[in-house]
């Protein structure tokens, strides 16, 4: 699949940590140049009615989200890469998909220890491990399709164009999960919803079933840019530090 070594044997720890090296430097990445439509979009779906949206302070709280994204996005593709390697070892190959969606809920498991004190139990299980498992197993099956088709390795600009079909696609998925978990957040002391499931009911009775793809639009232009920008700097990450990686064994062996 082109991680830049042998697919059939490979260094545990050295994957684990290329894949936290590149996860968390694509997370801060992304995260700091995606942050204003991401506020806007939570604006979106937290207003109800002919409620004005707030344009002033986009950057707003980026300092504090970019404490909790580095390390959850360096454990998450610490994990993932050496657990899809292992899988797609063990499973038949027309079970890729399972490896993948499985190694993205792994990874998304473990990430849980930065994200779950962060954003809270329910919205990790609401929207996160869900949206982490799907992305990254829709990412990884358009690459293996693309390949197939190309007949070779993709180039960055590749990686980029499929890493935001993947995430539109899983943006507009998992748009009413994203809907709930915005209105259980935002809710004040006057508990409005007293769990997921009245949330989803009161919803579906005051504002019908548009209102779960409210916010549809923003989030899939964000989460769009963002999984071209992520798998692009995620990509371009690896393949940089499995050159690096190269250069250090071709000096050795000429030593």
């Amino acid at each position: 699949m082109g991680e830049g070594g042998d697919e059939k044997s490979f260094n545990f720890l050295q994957v684990l940590l290329e894949g936290s090296i590149a996860g968390g430097t694509a997370g801060v990445v992304v995260e700091t140049a995606l942050y204003p439509i991401d506020t806007i979009k939570t604006r979106l779906q937290a207003a109800r009615g002919g409620s004005r949206i707030e344009w002033k302070g986009l950057y707003s709280g980026l300092a504090g989200n970019l404490v909790g994204v580095l390390p959850a996005s360096a454990i998450f593709v610490g994990v993932y890469e050496p657990t899809k390697r292992k899988l797609l070892e063990t499973l038949p190959e027309n079970l890729s998909a399972v490896a993948h969606f499985t190694a993205g809920a792994i990874g998304g498991i473990a990430a849980s220890l930065v994200r779950v004190p962060t954003e809270g139990y329910g919205s990790f299980l609401l929207r996160d491990l869900p949206f982490d498992a799907i992305q990254f197993c829709i990412y990884e099956q358009l690459r293996i399709g693309y390949k197939l088709v190309a007949k070779r390795e993709l180039n960055d600009p590749e990686n980029a164009l499929i890493g935001a079909f993947a995430g539109a696609i899983t943006g507009a998925i998992t748009t009413p999960l994203d809907v709930m978990k915005t209105r259980l957040m935002v809710q004040g002391q006057g508990t409005q919803y007293s769990g997921i499931v009245n949330c989803a009911q009161t919803i579906l009775r005051e504002e019908g079933p548009r209102a779960f793809l409210k916010g549809i639009e923003p989030r899939v232009l964000w989460i769009g840019i963002g999984g071209s920008i992520f798998f692009g700097v995620l990509e371009k990450t690896k393949s940089m530090l499995a050159e690096r990686r190269n250069r250090e064994l071709r000096a050795l062996k000429d030593e």
